[in-house]
């Protein structure tokens, strides 16, 4: 049976897992972890980890998730680290676009991390009927608004369910797990801003 947490459509050599690899070893160094230990700490196997950092698997949104609650960041702030510096003008044809196709899931980092500011802008868009799970937040107390810009969004949030269609808005700050669901027949486009703690 297949991991929830990898992709089994890694490209060879594709460069931006092999960053995202190097990165994952770079953290897990730099906090002592062995990886029986960052298993234990993050939920998720040695033998994924291993294969993570090594550019063998291309990691999902769940499992950097889990990651980056373990590390202390959010997805966007451990993606940027993996992105040339961003300048201060953004072109749409320059920002990071990051797929997870197995759970058809594409995030355009509209406006990422940036030292001394502490939002972010990021555009998310779900094929109809996809689901995306997060166990925990990557870092407690994280404030979060959701804008749907086109289609219909089913967010939980702490156990609470939000119905959200074009032109709502949900805020709320992530304490325990979140679950993002598309609905369908269409597809749906949200802005989210993420704000640090």
């Amino acid at each position: 049976m297949r991991s929830p947490d990898v992709r089994d459509d890694a490209e060879e050599g594709d460069p931006v897992d092999v960053r995202l690899g190097a990165r994952l070893a770079e953290l897990r160094a730099e906090h002592g972890y062995s990886l029986g230990e960052l298993a234990d700490r993050s939920g998720v196997s040695r033998s994924t980890l291993s294969r993570a950092e090594r550019a063998e698997i291309s990691p999902t949104a769940a499992l950097l998730n889990r990651l980056c609650a373990v590390y202390g960041r959010t997805m966007s702030q451990l993606l940027s680290e993996v992105e040339s510096a961003p300048a201060q003008v953004l072109r749409a044809a320059e920002q990071p676009v990051w797929r997870d196709d197995a759970s058809g899931f594409v995030r355009r980092s509209v406006s990422p991390p940036l030292a001394g500011l502490r939002a972010e802008l990021i555009e998310g868009h779900l094929e109809p009927y996809a689901d995306i799970a997060y166990d925990r937040p990557p870092v407690p107390g994280l404030e979060q608004h959701i804008w749907v810009l086109d289609g219909r969004l089913d967010l939980t949030v702490q156990s609470t369910t939000h119905t959200l269609t074009t032109g709502d808005c949900l805020r709320f700050r992530v304490w325990g797990p979140t679950h993002f669901h598309c609905p369908g027949p269409e597809g749906v486009r949200y802005a989210l801003v993420v704000v640090a703690p």
